[in-house]
């Protein structure tokens, strides 16, 4: 029987007290944080991180990003984000994240654009080689998952 790749499943986070709104419940604002900070970690480790900023004068920016909101959150909750790269040219990527409580059950659902970045414009560039290749095999990994149904869904009123 063959293993199914897996999805990049960030380390555990917790919503921070400060970021509980009015209603009691986490601020639509965090929940954007905590997918940047999985993303973060996902990115790192297709070697986009910190480190090739520093070294390579490159990086990657949001050119576009949706939330679906599906279930609340509340203070120090523990969730986690997976992240699967859905499609890629030499100098962008469509990706797609879930947040979930540790418990199991999904909290919201993100979708979005990156740019590769070359800081010195700053202005979208091709990727290096070598990170070309990183994020290609995790994408070739993930085109073998199910593309998640909710992926590019048009956003309005239902009447």
């Amino acid at each position: 029987m063959s293993q199914q790749p897996a999805l990049f499943r960030s380390s555990i986070m917790s919503v921070r007290p400060e970021w509980i709104d009015a209603n009691s419940h986490l601020n639509m604002a965090y929940y954007n944080v905590l997918m940047d900070q999985a993303g973060d970690e996902a990115f790192q480790s297709m070697g986009f991180g910190v480190d090739y900023i520093r070294e390579r004068g490159l990086s990657t920016f949001s050119a576009d990003y949706r939330m679906r909101y599906i279930r609340e959150l509340h203070k120090d909750d523990p969730v986690y984000v997976t992240t699967q790269i859905l499609d890629l040219t030499d100098r962008s990527f469509h990706f797609a994240q879930e947040l979930f409580h540790a418990d199991g059950w999904l909290s919201a659902r993100g979708e979005g654009v990156g740019l590769h970045v070359d800081l010195s414009g700053p202005r979208v560039v091709p990727m290096p080689e070598d990170v070309a290749a990183r994020i290609r095999a995790v994408q070739a990994a993930h085109a073998t998952l199910p593309r998640p149904d909710w992926v590019g869904q048009p956003m309005g009123l239902r009447h």
